[in-house]
This record gives C-alpha cells, structure tokens and sequence, in this order.
C-alpha cells in the first residue's frame, strides 16, 4: 500500500459513516431530531426481544457509564425502555419503545436507498463480491456475530 492510500479500515469506515449520516438526516426530517451518532449505534445493537445494557456497552465497545448514560437519554425521549428480564428477576432488558418503533422504518428505507445505489454504482457481480468479503470479515472481527 502506498504512503499516500488510504488504510483498508478507512476505506470501510467512510462508506458507513455516509450511510450513517443519511440515516440521521432523515430521521431528523422527520422530526427525530434528538439522536445523536452514539445513540443511534447504540440503538441500532437492541436485539428484538430487548438486550441487557452489559451486553450493550460490550457490542457497542463503550463501558456501562457510557452505555447507561445512551440508554437514559433514549429512554427519556421514548425511543427505548427497560423491562424486567424474564430469564432474571435482578436484571433488565433494554427494548426498542414506541418512538424508537415509528423511527426504524425511516432508516430502514434510508439504508435501502442508499444500498440500491451502491448496487448501481458497483454492480450486481462487484456488490455481491464485496458482501461476500465483508462477511468474511465479520467472521474474525464479529464476536457478536
């Protein structure tokens, strides 16, 4: 690699984060102005039963403060809510609220804009390639996987 090329790890970031940012700015349009790009990573890690916030922090790489502190705000403007966990009395399961209900279709049709873009852009052969080569990334970078 050349002095002046950018690392495999910035050419894979970029792409997300213009995702990223796209998801955000419909979501604000639409008049979910209160999530921020740390929230949104959070959030977008709720399993569909709810997830803990250890495991959160953990998948999200932050520690429990940070996390606690992400889901308190979430949670105060509606889009998450912590439940009794069934397989634990003590514990609590984060969960996806109303707010964050009416919010996932929007960047869901955000995502699958932009992914249909890169399909023009790449092609069907080089889109299906590059999946293929980051799910087998995920497979050693993934432990959530």
């Amino acid at each position: 690699m050349a002095a002046d090329e950018p690392s495999t790890g910035l050419l894979l970031f970029l792409p997300y984060r213009a995702l990223e940012n796209r998801v955000l700015a419909a979501l604000t349009a639409a008049g979910f102005d209160d999530v921020t790009p740390a929230q949104a990573r959070l959030f977008q890690r709720i399993g569909p039963e709810g997830t803990r916030l250890t495991a959160l922090a953990e998948q999200a790489q932050v520690t429990k403060q940070t996390a606690g502190a992400l889901v308190d705000h979430l949670e105060r403007a509606g889009y998450v809510r912590r439940v009794p966990d069934p397989s634990d009395a003590r514990a609590r399961l984060v969960r996806i609220a109303e707010r964050g209900l009416e919010a996932l279709p929007i960047a869901a049709a955000v995502v699958a804009e932009v992914e249909a873009e890169w399909l023009v852009h790449l092609g069907k052969r080089r889109m299906a390639q590059l999946r293929g080569a980051l799910h087998a990334l995920r497979e050693i970078t993934d432990p959530y996987a």
